[in-house]
C-alpha cells in the first residue's frame, strides 16, 4: 500500500501526520515510497537553535546533548518548544521503487532536504561539531524522505555549507518575490540573518530604485553588515520587542509613511505587535519566522485596531531552491556575507 505522506511511520499518537507527531519511527531502512540519505550535516532552525542555546548555554557539548535527546526520544529533530526542526545535507544511499522521483536523483548525488527536521525520521549516530553562530550542527546518522517531501542537487558550484545555509530559508526570497511590487515600501525586520538578507536583495529587485527599504536590525554588527551589503535604503537599529519604539523609529526615517509589506525574519517571539503597527492600513505583514505567535499577531492586531492583511510563513514555493541559489550567485556582496557568517568562530551572537 502506497504510502506517500509517511504515515506508516508515526509511532504516536497513531494517525497522526509525521509533523504533528509526539514520535516517528526513525529505523533507518528504505521502504518502497522512500529514500534513505547519509546524513553529514543538519541546519536547525534558527528559532528551536535559540531556544536550545538559551536553555542549556552556549556549550557545544551540552547544545550537543539536547539536539541528540530531541532525536532519540522523538525520532526527529522537533524541538517540543518551539515546535521547529530545520533541514539536513546528505548523499542518497537508496532510492524506493516506488518513491515519486521528481527530481531524478541517483544514490551518491549530494542532496539538501527542503522539509523541516520537525517531519522527519532521523537516526544520529554522532555529533561531530556544532557551530554556535549559525546553527549548523556537523554530524552522522540517516534520514527518511517521503514521496511528498522536497530536496535539492547541491550546486557544484557553491560550497556545501553556504548551500545548506541558504536551502534553509530559500522560502523567504520566493515568497517575498510573489508580494513585493515596484514602488513600494518594505520593511524587514530581522534583516540582518540568512532569511533577511536573501529577503531584502529579493524586495530591492522587487521594488525597484523608486521603491523604499527600510531594514530593522537590534546589533550594530549585523546593522553594518546590511550597509556593506548596499540594497537597503535606510538600516534601523531599534529592538522590535518594543512596539512603540519601533514605530517611532519608523516614523523618523520615512517622515511619517507606514510600510505597505512588511516582512518578519526574527527568531525570538515578541515581534508581532511591531511588525503590525508599522504597516500601514490594508498593507501585508509576512511572518516567515518560526518564533511567531499567530495567536499573539492576530489579538494585537484587533488590540490595537489596525487592519492589515497577514501571511503565514510556508517554507515552500515552487522553484524556491534555484531562486535563492541565484540571488546568492548573482550578487557578490551577498555571498561574501553569507560565507562571512559561516566562517565565524563560535562565541556570540545568535542565528538567524
Amino acid at each position: 500500500m502506497s504510502d506517500p505522506y509517511g504515515i506508516r511511520r508515526v509511532l504516536e499518537p497513531r494517525g497522526a501526520m509525521p509533523q504533528p507527531a509526539w514520535r516517528l519511527d526513525a529505523t533507518p531502512v528504505c521502504r518502497e515510497d522512500e529514500v534513505l540519505i547519509d546524513v553529514s550535516a543538519l541546519n536547525v532552525d534558527a528559532a528551536s537553535f535559540q531556544q536550545i542555546v538559551a536553555d542549556v548555554g552556549r556549550d557545544e557539548r551540552a547544545v550537543s546533548e539536547r539536539i541528540m535527546s530531541i532525536i532519540r526520544e522523538r525520532g526527529k529533530l522537533h524541538n517540543p518548544v518551539t515546535g521547529s526542526g530545520g533541514m539536513l545535507l546528505g548523499t542518497v544511499r537508496e532510492i524506493g521503487l516506488n518513491y515519486a522521483n521528481r527530481s531524478g536523483i541517483a544514490p551518491g548525488d549530494r542532496i539538501a532536504t527542503l522539509v523541516s527536521l520537525s517531519l522527519t525520521p532521523l537516526y544520529m549516530e554522532e555529533i561531530h561539531s556544532i557551530h554556535l553562530d549559525t546553527g549548523q550542527v556537523i554530524c552522522r546518522g540517516t534520514a527518511v524522505l517521503f514521496s511528498s517531501g522536497l530536496l535539492a542537487r547541491l550546486p557544484s558550484d557553491l560550497p556545501e555549507t553556504l548551500a545548506l545555509a541558504v536551502c534553509d530559508v530559500c522560502g523567504a526570497p520566493a515568497q517575498v518575490a510573489r508580494i513585493c511590487q515596484p514602488g513600494q515600501t518594505v520593511a524587514i525586520f530581522g534583516a540582518g540573518g540568512k532569511s533577511g538578507m536573501l529577503s531584502a536583495v529579493q524586495a530591492r529587485r522587487k521594488i525597484g530604485e523608486k521603491g523604499r527599504l527600510l531594514a530593522f536590525e537590534t546589533a550594530e554588527k549585523s546593522a553594518q553588515a546590511l550597509r556593506e551589503l548596499g540594497c537597503v535604503d535606510h538600516v534601523v537599529v531599534a529592538d522590535a520587542r518594543d512596539p512603540v519604539q519601533t514605530l517611532n523609529a519608523m516614523l523618523d526615517v520615512t517622515g511619517g509613511a507606514l510600510a505597505d509589506v512588511t516582512i518578519n525574519c526574527v527568531s525570538a517571539p515578541g515581534t508581532e505587535l511591531a511588525s503590525i503597527l508599522v504597516t500601514r492600513t490594508r498593507g501585508l505583514v509576512y511572518f516567515f519566522s518560526m518564533a511567531t505567535s499567530f495567536t499573539a499577531a492576530a489579538l494585537g492586531a484587533e488590540g490595537v485596531g489596525k487592519d492589515v492583511d497577514m501571511l503565514i510563513g510556508n517554507g515552500y514555493a515552487e522553484g524556491h531552491a534555484e531562486l535563492a541559489f541565484e540571488l546568492v550567485r548573482d550578487e557578490p556582496k551577498l555571498q561574501a556575507v553569507f560565507a562571512a557568517k559561516l566562517a565565524q568562530p563560535t562565541g556570540g551572537g545568535t542565528p538567524q
